[in-house]
């Protein structure tokens, strides 16, 4: 039993010769292969995406990834994190001087009897 593998985008093309259904992994590497089958000749070159859509050799340019000058540089970015509570502050207490706490009361039970 043959099993299938599943390409998420499929390059296709003809040429005099016949045509060309090649699968390729990734949107910049179809278009890669798709201008390349055009450099060579091949006519009716498409692009086929993983939602099902065909693109034409003339609507190849819809595949590209957004140009890296509309993205801010990481420091610039702002974060939607909640900025945190600031701390309580605490009292300093050092060690060399006695605590000014009152001692609780302790009952007396009176003296201790011995035998």
């Amino acid at each position: 039993m043959t099993r299938t593998t599943r390409v998420p985008y499929l390059v296709t093309g003809i040429n005099e010769h016949g045509s060309a259904n090649l699968g390729r992994g990734s949107a910049t590497v179809a278009l890669r292969l798709a201008r390349k089958l055009l450099r060579e000749g091949y006519m009716d070159v498409r692009i086929c995406t993983p939602r099902g859509r065909v693109l034409q050799s003339d609507e190849l340019d819809e595949l590209e990834p957004p140009r890296e000058t509309d993205v801010m540089a990481k420091g610039q970015q702002r974060s939607n994190r909640e900025a945190k509570k600031p701390k309580k502050e605490k009292a300093k207490v050092i060690a060399a001087a006695p605590s000014r706490k009152d001692t609780a009361w302790q009952p007396d039970f009176g003296p201790a009897k011995k035998k």
